[in-house]
């Protein structure tokens, strides 16, 4: 999942979608989120953090993985196909950024009106990740808060039901055992972006899936990361921004579903 999401950052009826197409899946608490060893001092990068998905695997005893990743979850998925590749089936990577995109100069760029070569994320996004980490007095105003993010998230124009985001962050807070998010991962060491370049020798089939109405990682940031990759596809899926509401769940499902289809039958 992405920057300090925990596990039901996927919902059930996204996870329940991929079961019926047969397929096991795993999804965890990222460090520092959930039920996660959470830590004062946050002293480790997102390297790291794609050594814990490998840790995963290995605790289920799982030697290879269709690895899907969103917005960070992304940037772990790159580092996996870099650095992991024998564990690697698949790779899908949705709402991302390439390994040679700054993330913070985009901010600091667009805080200051300067030109970026990719669009960075919007000012209304950047104003409401200044202000994530402000504790919320209690549950209600918690719930409130994240509502009212995942609605700027899926982007102007997206599918939102702000009862089902409710419901869904309601989960998420019962499972981490607090109404506070967690913001340790924004201190996370960033990957070099000179590792960008290392993409070019990445030989897993990499499905790119870009929401047009991303509001973080808007067009083309996933085309120009298909670019990157040797053979990798890039799919725009209507109405999709940087969240996963469910109206836009089955597309989503269908477009990995044929990815992992497609590399299945070519290694038959």
């Amino acid at each position: 999942m992405g920057a300090n999401a925990t596990a039901l950052g996927w919902p059930e009826e996204f996870v329940d979608a991929l079961v019926a197409h047969r397929l096991h899946v795993l999804r965890y608490d990222h460090r520092d989120t959930g039920r996660s060893t959470h830590l004062d001092i946050t002293g480790y990068g997102l390297a790291d953090m794609a050594r814990d998905a490998v840790a995963v695997l290995d605790g289920h005893g799982i030697a290879t993985a269709h690895v899907v990743g969103l917005s960070l979850g992304g940037t772990l998925g790159q580092l996996l196909a870099l650095d992991h590749p024998h564990r690697l089936r698949t790779l899908t990577l949705m709402l991302t950024a390439a390994l040679d995109v700054d993330f913070a100069d985009q901010i600091r760029r667009a805080v200051e009106g300067l030109p970026t070569e990719l669009p960075p994320p919007s000012p209304q996004v950047i104003t409401s990740m200044a202000h994530r980490a402000d504790p919320a007095p209690d549950l209600e105003t918690a719930l409130d808060r994240r509502v009212a993010e995942w609605r700027l998230l899926a982007g102007p124009g997206a599918p939102f039901d702000a009862e089902e985001f409710r419901r869904w962050e309601r989960a998420a807070i019962a499972h981490a055992g607090t109404h506070q998010q967690p913001a340790a991962h924004a201190h996370a060491t960033p990957v070099p972006t000179a590792r960008g370049a290392e993409l070019r020798r990445v030989s897993t089939p990499t499905l790119v899936i870009q929401g047009p109405l991303d509001p973080i990682n808007p067009p083309p940031h996933g085309q120009h990361l298909a670019e990157l990759i040797p053979g990798a596809r890039c799919t725009a899926i209507p109405g999709l921004g940087h969240a996963l509401p469910s109206a836009l769940h089955q597309p989503i499902i269908t477009a990995i579903t044929d990815h992992i289809g497609r590399f299945e039958r070519s290694t038959a």
